[in-house]
């Protein structure tokens, strides 16, 4: 039995002999595009300058995965901070859906980079540099042919990809390093080198080839939007019963005795970047950019109708109800966002200005002087959260006898920075039961930081004890 051959697409992205649909949006210049643009170079300004900024003294983002830290707008986060990320996260995607309840899809068609870099940066280098939108459509039909024009596209889109590969690398590791690195040769820096190598390649693959695909096959935003969405939610739209039945102008009159106001020119199809038919209805490749709605309306002022054909409605609103911005899911998303946006802001508040740790010996858990006395090495790190250097002092309470030895201390660590330091406690061999003994380290920075550590020594047992006691029996 032979497959079934397709008589038409099965997907925007894919001709009706399985071959690869290349989707060249023609630009349609609307109220909308302007708007979209003036937010996209925005977007791009911004993600060029925020790994140069600075408040408080550290990036205003870095997420240092190396060292485990992560700094949002001035504040460094730890691993241990396992709360505040937790509540964090939880802010951003319950936002996410309110957002989405709210306007739609507004983060895919405005702000999403895949949209914002392929729409007002890479495309409209596709036109300059092929020759404009019917070039470069003549081009994709010479299958197997490579132009000078679109080899030259290629080169520019490489040196971009390297560009935009180092950029979203120093959020990673931060502009010094990058800096640093792009003036060394490769070998001096291998592994960093491959890291940016494969991200600007991944880059150059993306807006090269891959193209919207990442929006139809990479991404889960749309796959999940009849959960995120409903009936009142914001969303790009043809109105069929103002539009319906289409024809065009020259055409008999339908038999419904009237023409709608499509006059079916295909001009919302041809500037879709994702190659849909927004007539078609709700779809989820629509990331509700607007173009079609941008080149509907300049199909309307010609032919003397109004705008709005294609417009921002709702489902409720085309089905000839009113929309309410007042429903369950637009009251509950706010008041969770607040309990854990809220709940993120007051642990912020009373995170401590210090992390303490407390580390044993790398070694042996203990070792014995010649005088019988025990010795316990331990290790004291402290992570400095404040913007100013602090010194930190540690005492050691619970221990009568004992003798704390600390060649480093007071420990000065710098703002946003951590230290290590050494501690050796001597207590008799007496002063341990079971081999144990409980004590508490505080740890002060004589200002208004102070904690207290609990820590369990180790040492001889008492049957250790006897047979190290002079005289015992050899």
């Amino acid at each position: 039995m032979s497959a079934p051959v397709a008589t038409e697409r099965v997907l925007a992205t894919l001709n009706a002999d399985g071959s690869r649909r290349w989707i060249r949006p023609k630009p349609s210049t609307g109220k909308f595009w302007h708007r979209r643009r003036a937010v996209a170079y925005g977007l791009m300004v911004a993600f060029v300058a925020i790994p140069f900024l600075r408040l408080n003294g550290k990036p205003l983002m870095l997420l240092d995965l190396p060292r485990r830290e992560f700094t949002f707008f001035g504040t460094t986060f730890l691993p241990t901070d396992t709360l505040l990320l937790m509540l964090l996260g939880l802010s951003i995607v319950i936002g996410i859906f309110l957002l989405t309840a709210l306007f739609g899809r507004v983060w895919c068609g405005w702000a999403c980079p895949q949209t914002v870099y392929m729409e007002y940066l890479f495309r409209p280098l596709e036109r300059l540099l092929e020759g404009g939108w019917n070039q470069s459509r003549a081009y994709d039909r010479e299958r197997g042919r490579l132009h000078p024009r679109r080899l030259l596209k290629y080169a520019v889109y490489a040196a971009l990809a390297a560009i935009l590969g180092n950029l979203f690398l120093a959020y990673f590791v931060g502009t010094d390093s990058i800096a640093q690195w792009v003036t060394q040769s490769p070998f001096a820096h291998p592994v960093s080198f491959l890291v940016m190598a494969v991200t600007a390649g991944l880059v150059f693959f993306d807006f090269t080839y891959f193209r919207e695909q990442t929006c139809l096959v990479a991404c889960p935003y749309g796959r999940i939007q009849s959960v995120l969405l409903d009936r009142q939610s914001l969303i790009v739209a043809y109105d069929p019963n103002r539009g319906e039945p289409r024809s065009k102008p020259r055409d008999p009159l339908p038999l419904a005795g009237r023409r709608g106001d499509c006059v079916d020119c295909g001009a919302c199809v041809v500037t879709c970047p994702t190659g849909i038919d927004i007539r078609d209805g709700l779809q989820m490749e629509c990331i509700h950019c607007t173009q079609c709605a941008d080149a509907c309306d300049a199909v309307m002022a010609k032919v003397g109708k109004p705008a709005g054909l294609i417009r921002y409605t709702s489902r409720e609103a085309l089905a000839g109800h009113a929309r309410h911005m007042l429903r369950p899911r637009t009251v509950l998303y706010p008041l969770a966002f607040a309990l854990a946006f809220g709940g993120f802001l007051a642990a912020l508040g009373m995170k401590p200005r210090a992390d303490v740790t407390l580390l044993g010996a790398v070694g042996e858990p203990f070792t014995r002087s010649p005088d019988g006395t025990v010795v316990n090495q331990v290790r004291v790190k402290v992570a400095n959260r404040s913007g100013d250097e602090h010194r930190y002092s540690v005492e050691l309470l619970d221990a009568p006898g004992a003798k704390m030895i600390a060649p480093e201390l007071p420990l000065a660590v710098a703002p946003g920075a951590n230290a290590i330091t050494m501690l050796f406690v001597v207590l008799p061999a007496s002063a341990f039961h079971d081999g144990v003994r409980a004590v508490r380290f505080r740890i002060s920075d004589g200002g208004a930081f102070r904690d207290e550590v609990a820590w369990s020594l180790r040492g001889p047992s008492e049957d250790e004890t006897k047979e190290h006691a002079p005289g015992a029996p050899q």
